[in-house]
This record gives structure tokens, C-alpha cells and sequence, in this order.
């Protein structure tokens, strides 16, 4: 089997939870390291899917990477390579397909109730589950792109995930956290934490209050979703 490729942007995004996933399925993955300068491949069909994961950056930078990626995300879609983006990734997808990404609502940083829309392009992805807790930590957000359909939603940031099909999955917030990424985020966020007025900032001590908890249950609502979307992966 193709490897899935995994586009990391930034060392403390790393593939988390997802990439352990993957390990436990035996499904092989690369791991192509962006802030690295390792080069975009141009051919998606190299590999059974596209995983795109978080970044401090904003998809408006002037960054060298940020057009081939898309280009190589509108190819995918279009022959049907399944891509998955978180945060960031979620907004690269949207881009790529002609959405725009502009300032949230309101900046959200930590534990946030995520609800799950009606309709049979959400319940293909998440079946019964009505709502969960879900990781935040953005200041951006994407709109819904042509062919996209928006299947979950937030109090301070209405566009949580889209999808296009049955294979592509755009998340505006986390499912990959790990326990170590979590309080390493709050490590290096520290002051960003501190220094931002949002009502849908938390505090540290917030964050990090039963971590393990909510990061088991998080990591069950991945393993949904990763299920569903390893189903579409090129053999």
C-alpha cells in the first residue's frame, strides 16, 4: 500500500494522535516536513491520502510552500485522494478549493464544545454523535468552499468542519491532540494565552484540568473519524 503523506508545518504540530492511528492500523506514512524545507510532491496519486496538519502561520502568508500545497490538494480531490486537514489544514483545504480565510469570530484557544450538524454528509462522519469536546487554538477561520458541506459547528466560530464527498474532511479544530502536545502548546502559548481578551480563550489551569480525560475522549471521536476516512484510501 501507498504511503499516506502527512504535511507538517511547524515542529510543535506535529501528526499526533493521527499518526498513532495509523501505526495501529499498519497503514504506513511519510512524514514530509515543510518547516523543514522538504519540497511538496506534485503527484498526490504517490500516495493513498494527504494529511495536513496545524501551524502557528496563516494560509494568507506570503509562505514558498502554501501554492503547491494547494495545487497538490486540488489534485487530490479531484482524483479522488482522500485529504484531511486539521486547523490549519482545514483552512489550506478551503483555500485550495476557492474559499477565503479570514480573522474567527472570536480567537479560541482550549476545550470547546463542537456540535454536530444534521444531515447525511455529518452523519457520515460522525453517525449518532451529536456533539463532543474538541481542542481549540486559532484566530483564523474558513468559510465553506463550492461542493464543500459544513458538518460542524461552534458558539464562537460557526465553521468547525466541511467536507467535500465522502473522502475529504476540513476540521477547523483539533482531533489529533495528544497529552504532550497539549501541555507543550500551553508551555510555549503561555503568554498568548495570557494576553488575549477573547471569551473563548482558557486559562491554563482550565486547560490542562483533567487532560487525560478529555484527551481519551477526544481520541475516540478521532478514531471515528480516522475510520471513516481510511476507508477512501487509494490501495
Amino acid at each position: 500500500m501507498k504511503p499516506v503523506a502527512i504535511y507538517q508545518t511547524a515542529s510543535a504540530d506535529g501528526p499526533g494522535q493521527f499518526a498513532r492511528y495509523l501505526t495501529s492500523r499498519a497503514i504506513p506514512y511519510r512524514v514530509i516536513r515543510l518547516d523543514a524545507g522538504i519540497a511538496v510532491e506534485t503527484e498526490p496519486r504517490a500516495f493513498s491520502g494527504i494529511g495536513l496538519m496545524g501551524g502557528p502561520m496563516s494560509v494568507n502568508d506570503d509562505l514558498p510552500w502554501i501554492p503547491p500545497l494547494a495545487a497538490l490538494i486540488r489534485r487530490a480531490i479531484e482524483t479522488d485522494v482522500p485529504v484531511i486537514g486539521h486547523c490549519l489544514g482545514g483552512q489550506l483545504m478551503s483555500k485550495a478549493l476557492g474559499g477565503q480565510v479570514t480573522a474567527s469570530p472570536a480567537k479560541e484557544i482550549g476545550w470547546a464544545t463542537v456540535r454536530i450538524e444534521e444531515g447525511a454528509a455529518a452523519q457520515h462522519w460522525f453517525g449518532d454523535l451529536r456533539a463532543f469536546t474538541a481542542f481549540q487554538w486559532h484566530q483564523e477561520t474558513f468559510s465553506i468552499p463550492a461542493g464543500g458541506v459544513r458538518i460542524a459547528t461552534g458558539d464562537h466560530c460557526p465553521n468547525q468542519a466541511f467536507s467535500v464527498g465522502t473522502r475529504h474532511l476540513a476540521m477547523q479544530c483539533h482531533v489529533e491532540m495528544t497529552v504532550p502536545t497539549v501541555k507543550r502548546w500551553c508551555d510555549e502559548g503561555e503568554d498568548e494565552i495570557a494576553q488575549s481578551p477573547s471569551p473563548a480563550v482558557r486559562q491554563r489551569a482550565s486547560i490542562e484540568a483533567d487532560v487525560d480525560a478529555k484527551v481519551a475522549a477526544l481520541r475516540t471521536v478521532a478514531k471515528r473519524l480516522y475510520d471513516r476516512w481510511v476507508e477512501g484510501l487509494v490501495r
